[in-house]
């Protein structure tokens, strides 16, 4: 049986008595869009940049300055902060070995998943978050039923709270495309990984 995520998360909010600090992990500046929009009138914000799947590194840079612009340039009445990771495609590609030959959406991405949520939550707990998340549920492309299942595995394993959501509900996706054209961010035509990109083999 599919939870509904995003319910839980509209249940959460309705609870609230004060703005929590959240760590959100995000993919990319264009999925982060509706993301932020949606959450930050209840949540002090956080972007983490940990996306060590991303190749070639001129296109991790190139997502990452995307992310930051956006940041920058947002017109909302509270702040976003930002917290970067060093580019270390060592550990995802050691993450996935074995995996090289899955199909996308299979258990490497579960793998890909897992690593960013699993530093995004140790992170969290250092730097005293209340919460952890991702924008990763805003794409069609992601299963959101394994990724809020894996938030919560990795929220039980060490004792913070996890984010849910189902951030393409409601038309979160077309909102961030929307979004994206208005502040004229780059939008990639692949996940990320060597394997998502065959374009990288030409």
């Amino acid at each position: 049986m599919k939870i509904d995520y995003q319910k839980e998360l509209e249940e959460l909010i309705t609870k609230l008595d004060k703005r929590p600090r959240v760590l959100l992990h995000s993919c990319c500046g264009p999925c982060s869009t509706q993301v932020i929009n949606f959450l930050i009138p209840y949540f002090d914000i956080t972007v983490l940049y940990y996306n060590p799947n991303i190749e070639p590194k001129a296109e991790y840079l190139k997502r990452k300055n995307e992310q930051i612009k956006f940041i920058n340039e947002y017109k909302g009445d509270f702040k976003i902060n930002f917290m970067d990771c060093d580019y270390d495609n060592e550990a995802y590609l050691s993450c996935v070995v074995g995996l090289e030959n899955e199909p996308e959406g299979g258990a490497r991405c579960s793998k890909c998943f897992m690593l960013r949520l699993d530093k995004t939550a140790t992170l969290a707990l250092q730097h005293n978050f209340d919460y952890f998340g991702t924008t990763l549920t805003v794409s069609p492309h992601k299963n959101s039923q394994v990724i809020n299942r894996i938030g919560f595995e990795i929220a039980d394993k060490y004792g913070i709270k996890f984010l849910p959501g189902d951030f393409k509900k409601n038309d979160g996706y077309l909102k961030s495309i929307a979004y994206s054209k208005e502040y004229n961010l780059y939008r990639q035509d692949y996940c990320g990984c060597h394997f998502s990109n065959w374009h990288l083999d030409k």
